[in-house]
């Protein structure tokens, strides 16, 4: 593997455990928090700056349903993650406490609220935009060469368990009232079993993971299947032009 792609690729393993580790705020404290908030901070701005050649390709080329569904993705995440930049900056104790900024408390808590959730599942969907390329490395990793129908199926359906645990663990940590600001205050359960939390959390992670990796393959397969259409349009077209023709 080249050392750009290992970079992004330790700086993505990063940004997941930092964001696993922002959402236990009731374990950490305020410190610890904001520290690793502004890590994650950090660690986004080198992501965007080693895939910046995205950019560059967002007026190029034809737009795939697969394409438009990354596109959505990706700018939806930046737009969660420069909601809780700003709200983090505003509601900030200890890092960023050297600004002067005062004031929007109550814009700041709910955009901190919209950004931390949505962040979450945003970049989770992110992730599973890219799990073929993570399942490559892992089967490279293993020396493993030839593709099995069984471990398919068979990771297929560990995939299929963990998503269905995460959907309970969506309507148990109550997402939706977060995800759409029905409430402006977090219940944090300062009681709770930290190992359970991040059981939780690493399913509902896994579910979009799922959810986003089985509707890439799905956008792609469309995307081969219009384009096979449109070259067997063309086709006809030629031929039936060169029989007028003759």
């Amino acid at each position: 593997m080249k050392p750009k792609a290992v970079i992004k690729t330790v700086i993505d393993i990063w940004m997941t455990a930092a964001l696993l580790f922002l959402m236990g705020y009731q374990f950490w404290g305020d410190m610890a928090h904001e520290w690793a908030g502004a890590g994650i901070f950090l660690l986004f701005i080198a992501h965007h700056l080693l895939n910046r050649n995205w950019y560059k390709g967002l007026f190029r080329g034809q737009y795939t349903p697969m394409r438009i569904f990354r596109l959505c993705v990706n700018l939806l995440t930046l737009s969660a993650m420069l909601a809780l930049m700003y709200s983090s900056i505003v509601m900030s104790r200890h890092v960023f406490v050297f600004l002067p900024i005062e004031g929007g408390m109550s814009l700041a808590r709910r955009l901190h609220i919209l950004g931390a959730y949505w962040g979450f599942v945003l970049m989770s969907l992110h992730l599973g935009l890219h799990w073929s390329m993570f399942v490559g490395m892992a089967r490279k990793g293993l020396k493993v060469q030839k593709s099995s129908r069984v471990r398919s199926a068979l990771l297929f359906a560990v995939g299929l368990l963990i998503a269905a645990y995460g959907i309970y663990a969506f309507v148990g940590r109550d997402f939706v009232t977060y995800l759409f600001l029905q409430s402006e205050f977090v219940f944090l359960d300062y009681n709770e079993r930290v190992h359970l939390f991040y059981l939780d959390y690493l399913a509902l992670m896994g579910l979009f993971i799922f959810l986003s990796h089985y509707a890439s393959k799905l956008l792609t397969a469309i995307g081969k299947r219009k384009r096979t259409q449109r070259k067997e349009s063309l086709k006809r077209f030629f031929a039936a032009r060169r029989i007028l023709k003759n």
